[in-house]
C-alpha cells in the first residue's frame, strides 16, 4: 500500500516542466523549439480544468496537436491546429464520446469542463514548427474524489481469548472515493500498528475495487488475537483520503465493541444493602447479597448459607443478585456464592463468603414508672436495661440535657431542680437508626419555694404618694402552689415563662403612705405548708408641696390672660373720642367745625369733666366699657 506521504512528494516536484527538445527539420539543423507544459495537474471532480503547452520564443508558425495516452500506452488525437501570426487557425477537435467535449481555447490550451475519474490520463502536446523542429511534452491529470464515510462490519458472534492466533474483529470499507484512500484501525482512540503479513497476534488484509463509475472501493479486515481488556474496549476505523496541493482528509467510521469470552478469575461477594462494616444489618431490613465474577459473558451463581459446615443452596441465578426479605435474627450466619465458569484456571478461586449479622434491639424497661413523686431532700435510683446484638449502649438525659452513660441514675437529694422528665435510651453506636427510649417524669413534693421581683423608687431616694407600681412573685412545689396577694387586683396563678416548675401572679397598684408602714404581701401555699414575701415602700413622700406649686402656676397663668385681653380691649378703643389713660390729652379728628388752628385750648380739667359726664350719662359709672 503507498503511504500517504508518497503521493505528496511527488506533487511537491516543480509544478513547470521546460522540455527543450532539438528536432531539426532536415540533418543537421540547428533549430530547436522549448516547451512551457506542467508536469502534473490536480484537480476535484466536477471542476474544469486548462492544460497548458506554450511554445517559448517567437515563431510565425507552428502546428499544435494535443494526444491522450490509454492505459495501452496508445495515443489518441484530441485536438489540432495551426497558428499563423497570431491567430490560431483550422481547429480540429476529436471528443472520443467525452460529455461535455474537449475544448481549445485561442492560446492552444486543452480545456476539460467538469472533470471526470475517466480524465485521469497523460496528456501529450506535440508543437512543429516547420525549420525549428518539433517539441513534445506530456502533463498527468489526477482527478480527486472525496469518498464516502467507512463502514464498519463487526464480527457478531463471540470471541475468545483462549485461542493461540489471531481472529477475525472487522471489515472497514471505505467506497467511491479516488485515489484509493488508506485505511487504519483505532483501538481506545490510539491507532493499532498492524502489518499487512498474517502472524499470531494481528495483521490486516486488504481489497480495492474499481466500481461501474471508475471509483475506487477500499477494504480493510482486521485480525487481532485478543485479550481480556479488549472485552471492554472501543474500536472503529479511519479513511484517510488525498486532496489537491498535498492536502489530505479523514472520515471516521462509528465505534463498536466485541463479544468476547473469557473464563473467571476472581469472585467478589459484598452485602448490597445498608450495613456497617462488620456486615451487621438491622432485623426487619431487607438485605441484598451481590456476587460478580470477571468473566465474560456472565456465567451462574449459585448462592448457598454454610450450616454445621454444610451448603444449602438458597438460589442458582445469572444476574448475581438474592435477596433475602425482612432478614430475621436465626437468619445471622455465614452465606457464600459460587461462580459455575469451567473454562476458570484451575488456580482460580471461585467462590467467595461472607458473615451476616442481622442486630436487633428488645423493648426497653425502667424500674420506675412514668412517674415517680419524692419529698424534697429524699435520694432514690432508677436502673435502665435492654436486651439485644451488638449490646446496646445505654445513656440517659434530663430535660434533654446529657447525663453520663450508665444503666443506673442516682439521684441523691433531690431538690426543686431535680423535678424534670428523665430518659433512658438504649443505642447501637455500629447500627444506625437502632435505638429505643423509655422517660419517666419526677416530682418533688415539698412547702412551695417563693423568690419576687423587687421594687425600685422611680427616682432615686423615696417613693412619692400616688406612684404606680407592679409586684410579681414567682412560686414551684409540688403540689403545685397558688398565690395570693394582701392587696385586691392580683393576676391569677399561671406557668411563668421559663418552665422548670415555676408559676406567678402579679400585681399593680399605686404607692401610699399607709403602704410604706404595712407594705404589701404575696404568699405561696400548697397542701404542704405555705411562704410568704413582704413588699417594703420605706419613706412616701407626700404631694402637698406640689399642690401649692400648681395654684401659683394658674392663677399666674389666668392673671396674663386678662393683661392679654385688657391690651386687646384698648387697641380696639383707639380712634374714638376718649382714651384709655385719664389726663391723656387726644388731638381733634380731622374736619371738625367746632376746633380751629387759632383758636384757644379748653383747660384739661373741663375737658375731663366733660368726658366724665357724658360718659356717666351714657354707660354708667365703674363699668369696663368706653370710658376714658
Amino acid at each position: 500500500m503507498e503511504p500517504p506521504d508518497a503521493r505528496a512528494g511527488a506533487r511537491r516536484a516543480p509544478q513547470l516542466l521546460v522540455l527543450a527538445l532539438l528536432l531539426a527539420a532536415q540533418p543537421g539543423s540547428k533549430a530547436e523549439v522549448r516547451l512551457s507544459v506542467p508536469p502534473l495537474v490536480e484537480v476535484m471532480r466536477g471542476e474544469s480544468v486548462t492544460l497548458d503547452c506554450s511554445p517559448l520564443g517567437t515563431h510565425d508558425y507552428f502546428m499544435l496537436e494535443w494526444f491522450l495516452v490509454d492505459r495501452s500506452e496508445v495515443r489518441h488525437l484530441l485536438a489540432s491546429a495551426e497558428l499563423r501570426g497570431s491567430e490560431l487557425r483550422d481547429k480540429v477537435l476529436n471528443s472520443r464520446g467525452r460529455s461535455p467535449p474537449y475544448q481549445l481555447d485561442s492560446r492552444g490550451r486543452l480545456v476539460l469542463p467538469e472533470a471526470q475519474v475517466a480524465d485521469e490520463r497523460d496528456y501529450v502536446c506535440v508543437v512543429k514548427a516547420g525549420a525549428a523542429g518539433t517539441a513534445e511534452a506530456t502533463a498527468r491529470l489526477n482527478v480527486y474524489v472525496k469518498p464516502e464515510a467507512p463502514e464498519v462490519s463487526s464480527y457478531k458472534g463471540t470471541l475468545t481469548v483462549m485461542s493461540d492466533f489471531a481472529e477475525e474483529i472487522a471489515t472497514c470499507t471505505s467506497r467511491n472515493g479516488n485515489p484509493v484512500p488508506q485505511i487504519i484501525w483505532y483501538r481506545n482512540g490510539q491507532s493499532l500498528a498492524v502489518p499487512l503479513e498474517v502472524n499470531s497476534e494481528g495483521y490486516v488484509t486488504i481489497r480495492t475495487v474499481r466500481e461501474a463509475s471508475g471509483l475506487l472501493s477500499f477494504s480493510s479486515t482486521l485480525y487481532l488475537r485478543l485479550h481480556k481488556p479488549d472485552g471492554e474496549a472501543s474500536f472503529h476505523c479511519s479513511a484517510h483520503y488525498y486532496l489537491p496541493a498535498g492536502q489530505h482528509g479523514r472520515l471516521d467510521s462509528p465505534s463498536f465493541s466485541l463479544n468476547l469470552h473469557y473464563p473467571t478469575e476472581h469472585v467478589l461477594f459484598w452485602l448490597g444493602s445498608q450495613s456497617t462494616a462488620e456486615g451487621w444489618v438491622r432485623e426487619g431490613d431487607s438485605v441484598q447479597l451481590l456476587c460478580r465474577g470477571d468473566g465474560s459473558p456472565s456465567p451462574e451463581y449459585t448462592f448457598f448459607r454454610l450450616q454445621d459446615k454444610q451448603e444449602d443452596v438458597l438460589k442458582t441465578s445469572l444476574e448475581g443478585n438474592l435477596t433475602l426479605e425482612r432478614v430475621q435474627r436465626n437468619q445471622s450466619g455465614t452465606y457464600g456464592c459460587r461462580v459455575e465458569d469451567y473454562d476458570a484456571p484451575e488456580d482460580a478461586e471461585l467462590s467467595k463468603t461472607l458473615e451476616l449479622q442481622v442486630a436487633y434491639l428488645d423493648s426497653l424497661e425502667l424500674s420506675t414508672g412514668e412517674e415517680l413523686s419524692l419529698p424534697l431532700g429524699n435520694s432514690t435510683t432508677a436502673t435502665c436495661s435492654a436486651r439485644g446484638l451488638p449490646t446496646p449502649t445505654l445513656y440517659w438525659t434530663k430535660d434533654s440535657a446529657p447525663m453520663g452513660e450508665d444503666p443506673t441514675l442516682s439521684l441523691h437529694s433531690v431538690t426543686f431542680d431535680s423535678a424534670g422528665t428523665y430518659t433512658c435510651e438504649a443505642y447501637m453506636p455500629r447500627i444506625p437508626l437502632l435505638s429505643l427510649t423509655r422517660s419517666f417524669r419526677l416530682l418533688v413534693q415539698g412547702t412551695p419555694e417563693l423568690k419576687a421581683e423587687e421594687t425600685q423608687p422611680k427616682v432615686k431616694g423615696s417613693w412619692t404618694e400616688g406612684d404606680e407600681v407592679t409586684l410579681i412573685c414567682y412560686a414551684r412545689g409540688y403540689p403545685e402552689p397558688k398565690l395570693s396577694w394582701s392587696q385586691l387586683g392580683g393576676s391569677p396563678t399561671e406557668p411563668a415563662p421559663g418552665g422548670q416548675g415555676w408559676v406567678s401572679s402579679s400585681l399593680t397598684l399605686k404607692v401610699t403612705s399607709a403602704l410604706s408602714q404595712d407594705g404589701v404581701s404575696c404568699e405561696a401555699s400548697n397542701p404542704l405548708g405555705n411562704t410568704q414575701h413582704v413588699f417594703h415602700f420605706g419613706t412616701v413622700a407626700a404631694q402637698t408641696s406640689q399642690a401649692g406649686v400648681a395654684v401659683m402656676a394658674v392663677a399666674i397663668s389666668v392673671a396674663l390672660l386678662l393683661l392679654v385681653v385688657a391690651v386687646f380691649y384698648c387697641m380696639r378703643r383707639k380712634g374714638r373720642p376718649c382714651c384709655c389713660r385719664r389726663g391723656e390729652k387726644r388731638s381733634p379728628p380731622p374736619g371738625d367745625p367746632k376746633l380751629s388752628h387759632s383758636g384757644s385750648e379748653q383747660p384739661e380739667q373741663t375737658g375731663l369733666l366733660k368726658g366724665s359726664a357724658s360718659g356717666g350719662a351714657k354707660h354708667g359709672s365703674g363699668g369696663f366699657g368706653d370710658e376714658c
